[in-house]
């Protein structure tokens, strides 16, 4: 990987995996990169401005009011020179401060102030990383358009084991290398729909469905981050949509598929949302009102079948078409029923009833059926499934062409 001409500013948060800092300034070096350090008051406890600077080659920055460096090159400025901004390690702290928008040292205010593409390796204890304060703040994170990198699973310092150990530095290089543009999915279009409809009854009621559009969304910036130009068709959901797609919102089925039908040709499409079956034929122009005729009768028809309409194209299909199987029973029966009845190429199945908190919720299971068989995938942070299932697309598309 050519890594030549390319700024990094690198920020060392305060953890053991510190010391993984310095092989990474070498492995980004060797390839070309300018790294810039900024250490965090935390970080100068496991390793020392000296080492960073000598391996860095360049001048350590670490004070927010030191004047001299204020004179030089203000603190905004340094985080706008820069190529890609890389937070490694990534620590719990540095993660709530950056979720919240916090600015009181100098690297949470390099991050605050820029406009900078940011990739964070993060590392923690695993009790740490699978709390619930860190899930929603890693949620508001990606949904801001920052990238992530890890963590692994494996052996705590503190003697525990589980996720939450940074990504080794050959790991960060390549998402460093994906994240300046030279991912597996460069070049490809991917259209991803999320979230709910809302199918409309008066102008003030709808039929909907308790889906947050937070796995659509994650999947847009998972294979964002893999160099995708990503087209992101969207539902009135809770979660944001990401930053760095192209946006569609809609607010029916029938809009999000004439939506779909306009991004297209695409080489994947992945049908996330879920999508309100039924809508309302008669729905009343004004207020529905309580009256001594009783309850309105309401005439419902089926809408637009969105994942079959295209895996079904004869002509401009894409070469990949993946749906979801949102189910509460009989989960892997009733997917592997729906993909063949759908004509896409790919199903992901779950389980969202109630019990398993998956519908609205920051995590999901999952079970991917294709022609070839079936893998069930362990349950994990829908970030860490969406990532799953943009590497599995980037394998496929690849081994696909040879």
């Amino acid at each position: 990987m050519n890594l030549q001409g390319k700024h990094i500013l690198l920020i060392v948060g305060g953890g053991i995996a510190a010391y993984k800092s310095l092989d990474l300034v070498r492995r980004l070096r060797e390839r070309g990169a300018t790294v810039t350090p900024v250490l965090t008051r935390a970080g100068a406890e496991f390793v020392t401005p000296l080492s960073l600077s000598s391996l860095c080659g360049r001048k350590v920055y670490d004070d927010l009011w030191d004047l001299t460096d204020e004179a030089e090159m203000g603190h905004i400025q340094l985080s706008r020179v820069a190529d890609l901004i890389v937070v490694a390690p990534a620590t719990a702290d540095l993660m709530a401060k950056m979720a919240g928008g916090h600015a009181d040292d100098l690297a949470s205010t390099l991050l605050l102030a820029t406009d900078t593409p940011v990739l964070m390796a993060p590392a923690m204890n695993v009790r740490m990383w699978t709390h619930a304060a860190t899930r929603r703040n890693l949620g508001t994170l990606t949904a801001d358009g920052i990238a992530t990198v890890g963590p692994n699973e494996g052996d705590m310092a503190c003697g525990e084991f589980g996720p939450g150990r940074m990504a080794e530095p050959l790991e960060i290089v390549e998402a460093v290398g994906i994240r300046l543009g030279g991912g597996p999915l460069a070049g490809r279009h991917v259209v991803v729909t999320s979230g709910p409809t809302h199918e409309p009854i008066d102008p003030v009621r709808y039929i909907a469905n308790r889906s947050s559009g937070a796995q659509g969304a994650a999947i847009a910036a998972a294979l964002r981050d893999l160099g995708a130009r990503v087209t992101f068709v969207t539902g009135p959901a809770d979660r944001p949509p990401p930053q760095g797609v192209d946006i569609r919102r809609v607010e029916t089925a029938a809009e999000m598929l004439d939506a779909v039908e306009g991004a297209l040709p695409a080489d994947v499409a992945i049908f996330a949302a879920a999508v309100a079956d039924w809508r309302v034929a008669n729905a009343a122009g004004q207020k529905m009102k309580k009256g001594p005729s009783g309850l309105p009768h309401l005439d419902l028809v089926e809408n637009p079948d969105i994942l079959a309409t295209i895996a079904r194209m004869e002509e401009g299909r894409p070469r990949l078409v993946v749906g979801f199987a949102a189910e509460t029973e009989n989960v892997l029966e009733n997917a592997t029923a729906k993909r063949v009845r759908k004509g896409c190429d790919w199903i992901l199945a779950n389980d969202v009833s109630p019990a398993t908190g998956i519908m609205g919720g920051a995590e999901n299971a999952l079970t991917l059926v294709t022609t070839d068989g079936v893998e069930d995938w362990p349950r994990d942070t829908k970030v860490a499934q969406a990532a799953r299932l943009a590497r599995r697309i980037a394998d496929h598309l690849e081994a696909s062409e040879t």
